[in-house]
């Protein structure tokens, strides 16, 4: 009786722990079911419905009069979509074979991805390829054609280092930009105006929503978002005289068998570049759609350096185009008088430095020793000032430092000082020899191309110096105006009006019977120059020229630096007059005669 009793107490305990359990899975049910609901039918929902995203077209580019520079144009890239299972490794060396991309280079960028984006492995594919993926489905699971924009720059080589280029984001790049939402695949800029104003180019991605089956089929389109294009940029290039300056240099250099040059034309009362070169160039095209080893090892192994924007970036010995500083400086702080007459005999007379090949003028002023370029003067003026003061106008001037252009990657150059030869010398003391090579733009002086045309602006502008921009404004794509770039003033020589019209005349003399004279013979507009030939200890000395016009009234500065050209006059002043008759239309009444003699 106590048996039953003790098992029907058990049993009893064991009714209700099983009641309890029961009660336990139905509350939760109900829980699931009633409170969770939405949240899980959300997961299910998310298991059938993917968004696949289409990339947004980059902002175009535009020259000064509206006409096309930069644009974009349809293009087949090779994607994988694994919406459902991991693409094997089969898949992965039959794509690899057909694609020409290491195995290991797509297993990197499947490792890296993350999300439901499609994982860009190659783009800009030939049809050919696109044609094999398409009828053999079955051999690429996981591998889709997708047909996105491809950076186009219509005119290869030119302006190359201005509009730059474009090219998928790296590992570094990624790191420093993944909170701007930047991700892996993303094309960016990597050079040039596509680095500079890369997230107004970039515009907002559009994208699917997309049903799929249990095999990641897709079955129906649920929603779609159309991509935003990004802002274009209305650049100051004038496309004509950009495409006129190219020819002048690439026409030079190979008439005097020289490599590498680099010319800027810009208006002085603006700041606005209206043409920029440098050579050797490269063709933007290569990086667009994924450049080859055997392309990047040409660029890469060049000896003159394609990939350097030497208009901004290369820094040179500024030659006897630095005399605008030094006659500048001398003037203002009385020094020297205009008509003051001091003896060239070749030679100065307290350090033997002379004029070029010996030359001896005589008894010159300040003009004709501007004019005829004469070493032997612009030593005194320089023993006259010191280093010092020649530092102080050099700096007011903007030499030093960078102009701010909007284009990455500016130097600095250097002015010659003697705090700078004490931290980077052993011997430290300054010598009045090395002030004689400052004056005259050799010795630690440096400048940039830019910086050279922006000294000569200076003084055609009366003084005042503007910031050097490349874009005008930018417009969204609905042709709203987002920001327009209105000239800055950064600073106005301290200088007294007379001295900058004694520098000019000078200048202008340059070209009437100075070291220009006989290469603007003829020339039917008014310009201002200045020649200079800078000493190089790598080979043929380099070759400047400096100018502005009309002499009166002056929108363009024109500066050319020929690397190894030897005389300025010689190798840099041809290139420097076709560009001013370009500027001026010269050129084209030049055809015309031609046409109807």
């Amino acid at each position: 009786m106590v048996e039953n009793d003790e098992f029907g107490g058990r049993l009893k305990v064991l009714g209700w722990f099983c009641v309890l359990v029961i009660a336990v899975l139905i509350g939760r049910a109900g829980y699931l079911q009633i409170y969770q609901g939405e949240y899980y039918s959300e997961l299910a929902e998310g298991n059938r419905i993917r968004i696949i995203p289409s990339m947004a077209p980059r902002g175009t580019f535009y020259d000064c009069n509206g006409e096309l520079l930069v644009q974009n144009r349809p293009g087949f890239t090779v994607s994988l979509l694994p919406l459902t299972a991991p693409i094997s490794d089969d898949v992965i060396q039959r794509l690899s074979e057909l694609i020409k991309v290491p195995v290991e280079d797509i297993k990197k960028k499947i490792a890296m991805h993350s999300g439901f984006d499609p994982i860009r492995i190659k783009a800009d594919v030939t049809p050919d390829i696109v044609t094999i993926i398409e009828e053999q489905k079955e051999n690429y699971p996981g591998v889709v054609i997708e047909v996105l924009p491809i950076r186009d720059y219509m005119n290869k080589q030119e302006a190359a280092h201005t509009y730059g280029y474009v090219s998928e984001i790296n590992d570094m790049e990624l790191e420093k930009m993944k909170d701007d939402g930047y991700k892996t695949g993303d094309i960016i800029g990597k050079f040039g105006l596509e680095k500079v104003y890369d997230k107004e180019l970039r515009g907002v991605n559009g994208g699917q929503q997309v049903e799929v089956d249990v095999s990641g089929r897709p079955v129906e389109i649920l929603g779609k978002k159309d991509p935003i294009p990004g802002d274009d940029l209305y650049l100051t290039i004038d496309k004509n005289l950009q495409a006129a300056a190219e020819k002048a240099v690439d026409d030079q250099l190979k008439a005097i068998n020289a490599h590498a040059a680099a010319a800027v034309a810009l208006n002085p009362q603006t700041g606005e570049i209206l043409a920029i070169v440098s050579r050797p160039a490269f063709d933007p095209n290569l990086f667009a759609h994924g450049i080859s080893t055997k392309d990047w090892n040409a660029l890469n192994n060049n000896p003159y350096h394609p990939m350097d924007n030497k208009a901004i970036s290369g820094e040179y010995p500024p030659g006897s185009t630095f005399k605008i500083v030094t006659g500048t400086a001398a003037l203002t702080e009385g020094v020297v008088s205009p008509e003051e007459l001091i003896n060239d005999t070749g030679r100065h007379w307290i350090i033997p430095k002379g004029n070029s090949e010996g030359e001896a003028l005589g008894l010159i002023n300040f003009r004709q020793a501007m004019a005829h370029s004469d070493n032997v003067y612009f030593y005194e003026m320089g023993n006259r000032l010191g280093i010092d003061r020649l530092e102080k106008y050099a700096r007011m001037f903007g030499l030093g430092k960078k102009t701010g252009i909007d284009l990455p990657y500016e130097a600095s150059g250097l002015v010659a000082n003697r705090r700078y030869k004490e931290l980077n010398f052993e011997d430290g003391e300054w010598y009045l020899s090395e002030t004689f090579d400052a004056a005259i733009g050799q010795g630690f002086n440096l400048v940039t191309p830019l910086q050279a045309a922006m000294v000569m602006g200076e003084i055609a502008a009366d003084g005042k110096c503007y910031r050097p921009h490349v874009v005008k404004r930018i417009v969204g794509p609905d042709g709203t105006v987002v920001k327009d770039f209105q000239p800055e003033l950064l600073a106005n020589l301290d200088v007294d009006p007379n001295v900058i019209r004694l520098v000019q005349d000078g200048l202008h003399d340059v070209t009437k019977y100075g070291t220009a004279a006989s290469a603007f013979r003829g020339f039917t507009i008014d310009i201002a120059g200045k020649t200079g030939t800078a000493e190089n200890s790598h080979g043929r000395d380099h070759g400047w020229f400096v100018a502005y016009g009309p002499f009166d009234n002056p929108n363009i500065v024109v500066a050319v630096i020929v690397e190894q050209g030897g005389f300025g006059a010689q190798s840099a002043v041809p290139i420097g007059r076709k560009i001013l008759e370009a500027a001026f239309g010269i050129n084209q009444q030049k055809a015309a005669q031609q046409q109807n003699p």
